[in-house]
């Protein structure tokens, strides 16, 4: 029989997968010998998946987006390219969303069970792994720096909250991204790095392809140091109505598979949900670099 390597977060989805952890189990039982480990404080998913990681044919994971990339980021390491299971448990849940993985969790695991391998796209920025989104500037702290509490009352609209406030004192990001055939500089709103459907509940990106080696990169100018009113505007279209199809003066649009990014030290650097740095980043996509479970 397989083995299955089941970890989570118990705080995600206010204890949501503690109250379900036996039915869980069950289920997985049928098709794997499984070990059960919870994790215990920030990174610890990370890193039970580096150290036990290469000894299981599956591992699950169940969290938000911000577990996910915890356990994207150390499967991504590992010398074996092992089947991840997800089960959907948080706030947002952009990349279930993506991949039509239900919250709901028996459909979740059934979906472990019973559904098929998808290559999915990964990327590296500096010597981080995401798997959705890479982003600086205008809205992109609200993921992460939204008050727990908030969330857990308001869900998704505790990060609108907090965008708003943020909107009167924020400044614009001063960056060179360069990649091979160009290059663009100046003063932006936003830099958004996606290879997801949609990002912080919206779907601006409907048809991006998952497994293509790209991702789309997406930069709105800003005219001054201090965003202006209308780079808020074309900010705000972006996520009600999506990615345009090509640049225009204000919104750069490119598809790209590798560039690096000048910037100030101070901007910080958001990748799938969590703040993990500042300054200047390279970046690469990971062609199907790991093999999830989905829906047939």
């Amino acid at each position: 029989m397989e083995k299955c390597l089941f970890t989570y977060n118990p705080q995600s989805g206010k204890g949501k997968i503690v109250k379900n952890e036996n039915l869980i189990v069950k289920m997985l039982n049928e098709k794997y010998e499984v070990n059960v480990v919870r994790s215990e404080y920030a990174g610890h998913i990370g890193e039970i998946i580096l150290e036990q990681g290469e000894n299981f044919d599956l591992i699950v994971v169940a969290g938000g987006d911000g577990t996910l990339n915890e356990a994207i980021n150390s499967i991504a390491r590992l010398n074996k390219k092992v089947k991840l299971g997800y089960i959907p448990t948080g706030t947002v849940n952009d990349v279930a969303h993506s991949l039509k993985i239900p919250k709901n969790i028996k459909k979740a695991v059934n979906i472990i069970l019973n559904g098929q391998e998808f290559q999915h796209d990964i990327f590296k920025m500096n010597d981080h792994y995401g798997i959705y989104v890479c982003c600086s500037g205008l809205f992109t702290e609200s993921s992460y720096a939204t008050n727990q509490n908030n969330k857990k009352k308001l869900g998704k609209l505790a990060y609108g909250l907090y965008g708003v406030k943020k909107i009167f004192t924020s400044k614009s990001i001063n960056l060179s991204l360069k990649y091979q055939g160009g290059k663009f500089k100046g003063n932006f709103a936003i830099m958004l790095i996606i290879n997801s459907h949609s990002v912080a509940g919206f779907k601006i990106n409907p048809k991006a392809i998952l497994n293509d080696g790209l991702v789309d990169v997406v930069l709105i100018k800003s005219k001054k140091e201090k965003i202006n009113f209308s780079a808020v505007l074309r900010v705000a279209k972006l996520f009600l109505f999506g990615i345009p199809k090509k640049s225009s003066k204000n919104v750069t649009v490119l598809h790209l598979d590798r560039f690096e990014v000048e910037t100030s030290t101070g901007t910080i650097i958001n990748l799938d949900g969590e703040r993990i740095g500042d300054g200047s980043f390279s970046f690469e996509t990971i062609k199907e670099g790991v093999n999830i479970l989905i829906p047939k």
